[in-house]
Protein backbone atom coordinates (compact mmCIF):
# COMPACT_ATOMS: atom_id res chain seq x y z
CA UNK A 1 0.00 0.00 0.00
CA UNK A 2 2.89 2.36 0.89
CA UNK A 3 4.49 1.70 -2.50
CA UNK A 4 1.22 2.48 -4.27
CA UNK A 5 0.88 5.81 -2.46
CA UNK A 6 4.45 6.80 -3.31
CA UNK A 7 3.92 5.83 -6.93
CA UNK A 8 0.79 7.98 -7.12
CA UNK A 9 2.69 10.97 -5.71
CA UNK A 10 5.43 10.55 -8.28
CA UNK A 11 2.93 10.30 -11.10
CA UNK A 12 1.13 13.43 -9.92
CA UNK A 13 4.32 15.47 -10.49
CA UNK A 14 5.04 14.10 -13.96
CA UNK A 15 4.35 15.73 -17.33
CA UNK A 16 0.72 16.20 -18.49
CA UNK A 17 0.99 13.20 -20.81
CA UNK A 18 2.22 11.07 -17.95
CA UNK A 19 -0.66 12.36 -15.84
CA UNK A 20 -3.08 11.13 -18.49
CA UNK A 21 -1.44 7.69 -18.48
CA UNK A 22 -1.62 7.57 -14.71
CA UNK A 23 -5.28 8.55 -14.81
CA UNK A 24 -5.94 5.72 -17.24
CA UNK A 25 -4.36 3.28 -14.82
CA UNK A 26 -6.61 4.30 -11.94
CA UNK A 27 -9.88 2.37 -11.49
CA UNK A 28 -12.94 3.87 -13.09
CA UNK A 29 -15.72 5.31 -10.96
CA UNK A 30 -18.35 2.70 -10.12
CA UNK A 31 -21.19 2.57 -12.61
CA UNK A 32 -24.78 3.07 -11.42
CA UNK A 33 -26.24 -0.22 -10.25
CA UNK A 34 -28.48 -1.77 -12.88
CA UNK A 35 -32.05 -2.24 -11.83
CA UNK A 36 -33.86 -5.56 -12.05
CA UNK A 37 -35.94 -4.30 -14.96
CA UNK A 38 -32.86 -3.16 -16.87
CA UNK A 39 -31.12 -6.45 -16.07
CA UNK A 40 -34.10 -8.38 -17.39
CA UNK A 41 -34.16 -6.40 -20.62
CA UNK A 42 -30.40 -6.73 -21.09
CA UNK A 43 -30.60 -10.48 -20.58
CA UNK A 44 -33.31 -10.72 -23.23
CA UNK A 45 -31.97 -8.90 -26.30
CA UNK A 46 -34.54 -10.61 -28.55
CA UNK A 47 -37.45 -9.24 -26.50
CA UNK A 48 -38.02 -12.71 -25.03
CA UNK A 49 -39.05 -11.16 -21.72
CA UNK A 50 -42.23 -11.74 -19.79
CA UNK A 51 -45.08 -9.23 -20.14
CA UNK A 52 -47.58 -8.14 -17.53
CA UNK A 53 -50.38 -9.89 -19.38
CA UNK A 54 -50.68 -12.84 -21.74
CA UNK A 55 -52.42 -11.88 -24.99
CA UNK A 56 -53.13 -8.55 -23.34
CA UNK A 57 -55.80 -10.17 -21.14
CA UNK A 58 -54.66 -12.83 -18.71
CA UNK A 59 -52.64 -11.67 -15.67
CA UNK A 60 -48.95 -12.53 -15.69
CA UNK A 61 -47.80 -10.23 -12.89
CA UNK A 62 -45.78 -12.85 -10.98
CA UNK A 63 -43.72 -14.10 -13.94
CA UNK A 64 -40.02 -13.14 -13.91
CA UNK A 65 -37.98 -13.01 -17.13
CA UNK A 66 -35.10 -15.44 -17.55
CA UNK A 67 -31.68 -14.55 -16.14
CA UNK A 68 -33.23 -11.89 -13.90
CA UNK A 69 -32.33 -11.67 -10.22
CA UNK A 70 -34.67 -9.95 -7.81
CA UNK A 71 -34.52 -9.15 -4.09
CA UNK A 72 -36.58 -11.32 -1.71
CA UNK A 73 -40.32 -10.97 -2.08
CA UNK A 74 -41.79 -8.93 0.75
CA UNK A 75 -45.04 -9.70 2.57
CA UNK A 76 -46.58 -6.61 0.98
CA UNK A 77 -45.63 -7.85 -2.50
CA UNK A 78 -47.21 -11.23 -1.79
CA UNK A 79 -50.41 -9.58 -0.65
CA UNK A 80 -50.47 -7.22 -3.65
CA UNK A 81 -49.97 -10.16 -6.03
CA UNK A 82 -52.91 -11.94 -4.39
CA UNK A 83 -55.16 -8.93 -4.92
CA UNK A 84 -54.05 -8.60 -8.55
CA UNK A 85 -54.66 -12.24 -9.37
CA UNK A 86 -58.02 -12.25 -7.56
CA UNK A 87 -59.68 -8.99 -8.59
CA UNK A 88 -58.07 -7.96 -11.86
CA UNK A 89 -60.69 -7.73 -14.62
CA UNK A 90 -59.25 -10.85 -16.23
CA UNK A 91 -59.78 -12.81 -13.00
CA UNK A 92 -63.41 -13.26 -14.01
CA UNK A 93 -62.60 -15.13 -17.22
CA UNK A 94 -61.67 -18.53 -15.76
CA UNK A 95 -64.65 -18.68 -13.34
CA UNK A 96 -66.93 -17.82 -16.26
CA UNK A 97 -65.51 -20.70 -18.31
CA UNK A 98 -65.67 -23.13 -15.38
CA UNK A 99 -69.25 -22.07 -14.69
CA UNK A 100 -70.21 -22.77 -18.29
CA UNK A 101 -68.56 -26.19 -18.13
CA UNK A 102 -70.24 -26.96 -14.80
CA UNK A 103 -73.70 -26.06 -16.07
CA UNK A 104 -73.20 -27.98 -19.32
CA UNK A 105 -72.24 -31.15 -17.44
CA UNK A 106 -74.55 -30.53 -14.45
CA UNK A 107 -71.62 -31.19 -12.14
CA UNK A 108 -73.62 -29.80 -9.20
CA UNK A 109 -77.29 -30.68 -9.87
CA UNK A 110 -78.45 -28.64 -6.88
CA UNK A 111 -77.53 -25.46 -8.78
CA UNK A 112 -80.10 -26.29 -11.49
CA UNK A 113 -79.77 -24.67 -14.94
CA UNK A 114 -80.40 -21.60 -17.06
CA UNK A 115 -79.15 -18.17 -15.95
CA UNK A 116 -79.91 -18.68 -12.26
CA UNK A 117 -77.96 -21.93 -12.29
CA UNK A 118 -75.11 -20.35 -14.24
CA UNK A 119 -74.94 -17.57 -11.64
CA UNK A 120 -74.58 -20.13 -8.84
CA UNK A 121 -71.83 -21.95 -10.72
CA UNK A 122 -70.07 -18.66 -11.41
CA UNK A 123 -69.96 -17.27 -7.90
CA UNK A 124 -68.88 -20.61 -6.46
CA UNK A 125 -66.05 -20.81 -9.02
CA UNK A 126 -65.01 -17.22 -8.34
CA UNK A 127 -64.92 -17.73 -4.58
CA UNK A 128 -62.99 -20.98 -5.09
CA UNK A 129 -60.38 -19.11 -7.12
CA UNK A 130 -60.09 -16.21 -4.65
CA UNK A 131 -59.90 -18.58 -1.70
CA UNK A 132 -57.09 -20.56 -3.33
CA UNK A 133 -55.17 -17.40 -4.25
CA UNK A 134 -55.34 -16.23 -0.66
CA UNK A 135 -53.90 -19.48 0.69
CA UNK A 136 -51.40 -20.26 -2.07
CA UNK A 137 -50.07 -16.75 -2.72
CA UNK A 138 -50.28 -15.06 0.67
CA UNK A 139 -51.13 -16.98 3.85
CA UNK A 140 -48.96 -20.09 3.47
CA UNK A 141 -45.95 -18.47 1.71
CA UNK A 142 -45.86 -15.73 4.34
CA UNK A 143 -45.59 -18.35 7.08
CA UNK A 144 -43.13 -20.61 5.21
CA UNK A 145 -41.12 -17.73 3.63
CA UNK A 146 -41.63 -18.95 0.06
CA UNK A 147 -41.35 -16.86 -3.10
CA UNK A 148 -44.59 -16.98 -5.10
CA UNK A 149 -43.10 -15.61 -8.34
CA UNK A 150 -42.48 -17.80 -11.38
CA UNK A 151 -38.85 -17.65 -12.51
CA UNK A 152 -38.65 -18.43 -16.21
CA UNK A 153 -35.97 -20.91 -17.28
CA UNK A 154 -36.08 -19.70 -20.89
CA UNK A 155 -34.07 -20.74 -23.91
CA UNK A 156 -30.80 -20.19 -22.08
CA UNK A 157 -31.71 -22.95 -19.63
CA UNK A 158 -32.21 -25.82 -22.06
CA UNK A 159 -34.43 -27.35 -24.70
CA UNK A 160 -38.21 -27.53 -24.83
CA UNK A 161 -38.51 -30.86 -22.99
CA UNK A 162 -36.32 -29.67 -20.14
CA UNK A 163 -38.27 -26.44 -19.88
CA UNK A 164 -41.57 -28.32 -19.85
CA UNK A 165 -40.35 -30.53 -17.02
CA UNK A 166 -39.11 -27.49 -15.11
CA UNK A 167 -42.41 -25.62 -15.51
CA UNK A 168 -44.56 -28.54 -14.39
CA UNK A 169 -42.25 -29.27 -11.46
CA UNK A 170 -42.93 -25.80 -10.05
CA UNK A 171 -46.19 -27.21 -8.70
CA UNK A 172 -44.12 -29.10 -6.11
CA UNK A 173 -40.84 -27.15 -6.13
CA UNK A 174 -40.44 -23.42 -5.57
CA UNK A 175 -37.92 -20.90 -4.24
CA UNK A 176 -37.79 -19.68 -0.69
CA UNK A 177 -37.09 -16.08 0.24
CA UNK A 178 -33.38 -16.93 0.43
CA UNK A 179 -33.39 -17.94 -3.24
CA UNK A 180 -32.97 -21.70 -2.70
CA UNK A 181 -35.22 -24.46 -4.07
CA UNK A 182 -37.64 -25.94 -1.56
CA UNK A 183 -40.80 -28.06 -1.45
CA UNK A 184 -43.76 -26.00 -2.60
CA UNK A 185 -45.77 -26.07 0.61
CA UNK A 186 -47.73 -23.03 -0.57
CA UNK A 187 -49.10 -24.84 -3.60
CA UNK A 188 -49.70 -28.30 -2.18
CA UNK A 189 -50.89 -27.44 1.33
CA UNK A 190 -52.45 -24.11 0.38
CA UNK A 191 -54.56 -25.62 -2.42
CA UNK A 192 -55.64 -28.41 -0.05
CA UNK A 193 -56.70 -25.93 2.62
CA UNK A 194 -58.66 -23.89 0.09
CA UNK A 195 -60.40 -27.02 -1.19
CA UNK A 196 -61.39 -27.99 2.34
CA UNK A 197 -62.86 -24.55 3.03
CA UNK A 198 -64.80 -24.57 -0.25
CA UNK A 199 -66.80 -27.56 0.90
CA UNK A 200 -68.41 -25.32 3.54
CA UNK A 201 -70.40 -23.28 1.01
CA UNK A 202 -71.35 -26.07 -1.40
CA UNK A 203 -74.56 -28.11 -1.00
CA UNK A 204 -74.30 -30.69 1.77
CA UNK A 205 -74.44 -33.59 -0.69
CA UNK A 206 -71.26 -32.27 -2.34
CA UNK A 207 -69.28 -32.14 0.90
CA UNK A 208 -67.48 -35.42 0.49
CA UNK A 209 -63.80 -36.29 0.69
CA UNK A 210 -63.88 -37.35 -2.95
CA UNK A 211 -65.23 -34.00 -4.16
CA UNK A 212 -62.76 -32.10 -1.99
CA UNK A 213 -59.85 -34.19 -3.30
CA UNK A 214 -61.03 -33.65 -6.87
CA UNK A 215 -61.12 -29.88 -6.39
CA UNK A 216 -57.69 -30.03 -4.75
CA UNK A 217 -56.22 -31.90 -7.70
CA UNK A 218 -57.96 -29.58 -10.17
CA UNK A 219 -56.52 -26.48 -8.50
CA UNK A 220 -52.96 -27.87 -8.52
CA UNK A 221 -53.38 -29.03 -12.12
CA UNK A 222 -54.60 -25.62 -13.28
CA UNK A 223 -51.65 -23.94 -11.57
CA UNK A 224 -49.21 -26.39 -13.18
CA UNK A 225 -50.72 -25.65 -16.59
CA UNK A 226 -50.38 -21.94 -15.83
CA UNK A 227 -46.67 -22.39 -15.10
CA UNK A 228 -46.26 -24.16 -18.43
CA UNK A 229 -47.97 -21.32 -20.28
CA UNK A 230 -45.84 -18.73 -18.51
CA UNK A 231 -42.64 -20.57 -19.40
CA UNK A 232 -43.30 -20.53 -23.14
CA UNK A 233 -45.26 -17.28 -23.40
CA UNK A 234 -42.13 -15.16 -24.16
CA UNK A 235 -41.31 -17.50 -27.08
CA UNK A 236 -44.85 -17.29 -28.46
CA UNK A 237 -44.99 -13.55 -27.90
CA UNK A 238 -41.71 -13.00 -29.74
CA UNK A 239 -42.66 -15.28 -32.62
CA UNK A 240 -46.17 -13.90 -33.19
CA UNK A 241 -46.03 -10.33 -31.90
CA UNK A 242 -42.27 -9.58 -31.99
CA UNK A 243 -42.32 -8.91 -28.26
CA UNK A 244 -44.83 -6.07 -28.52
CA UNK A 245 -47.61 -7.68 -26.49
CA UNK A 246 -47.30 -5.37 -23.49
CA UNK A 247 -44.10 -4.16 -21.78
CA UNK A 248 -41.06 -6.31 -22.48
CA UNK A 249 -39.56 -5.65 -19.04
CA UNK A 250 -39.59 -8.12 -16.19
CA UNK A 251 -42.96 -8.43 -14.53
CA UNK A 252 -43.15 -8.53 -10.77
CA UNK A 253 -45.54 -7.23 -8.18
CA UNK A 254 -44.96 -3.53 -7.47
Amino acid sequence: MFAAVVGAMVLSTALPAQQQVAADLLPDAPLPQQSSVDAGAAANPKNNAQTKRILGIFPNFRAVSEQTHLPPQSVKEKFTATLQDSFDYSAFVLPALLAAEGEATASTPEFHSEWAGYGRYFWHSFVDQTDENLWVEFIVPTVTHEDTRYYTMGQSGGGKVKRMGYALSRAVVTRNDAGRDTFNVSEVVGAGAASGISSLYYPSRERSFGNTATLWGTNVGIDAATFLIREFWPDVNHALFHGKEGPSAVTTTP
